[in-house]
């Protein structure tokens, strides 16, 4: 017999939780901690995609980090240029994470770079808050 889950209180949960982390990332982007703030700028990204995946399928989000894949299983539209973006951000979680990739993504990432990458991401976040979500 198959679980019953409350999706709309799922989906709340990760919006919530995406909200959260959206502070932290302007935090930590305000204190110069730039590969941190974009690190949870992925996290912000990720929770709005599991909240769109909930309230498709009618089930729990997979546990995967990549962005695209999560837009596809919501069956999201993305144009070309969001898709290119979901693909980029993806690594952002890769590179904090992973100790061969961190000295490399830190120096990566100047003020100009992050705050590049700030705007697309606060962009996605509220395109799929105002397109996907409503």
């Amino acid at each position: 017999m198959k679980e019953s889950i409350d999706i709309k209180k799922i989906s709340e949960h990760w919006i919530e939780t995406s909200d959260k982390d959206f502070e932290t990332m302007n935090h930590l982007y305000g204190t110069k901690d730039y590969n941190w703030a974009l690190f949870m700028g992925h996290l912000v990204i990720e929770k709005l995609l599991k909240a769109c995946v909930t309230t498709a399928t009618g089930e729990h989000a997979p546990l995967w980090h990549d962005l695209l894949r999560l837009a596809k299983v919501a069956e999201i539209d993305l144009s070309a240029e969001y898709a290119d973006w979901l693909d980029v951000i993806t690594t952002f979680n890769i590179n904090t994470r992973y100790d061969s990739y961190k000295q490399d993504f830190y120096k990566k990432c100047t003020p100009e770079f992050t705050d590049e990458w700030m705007k697309r991401i606060i962009t996605l976040r509220t395109w799929i808050k105002n397109t996907q979500l409503n």
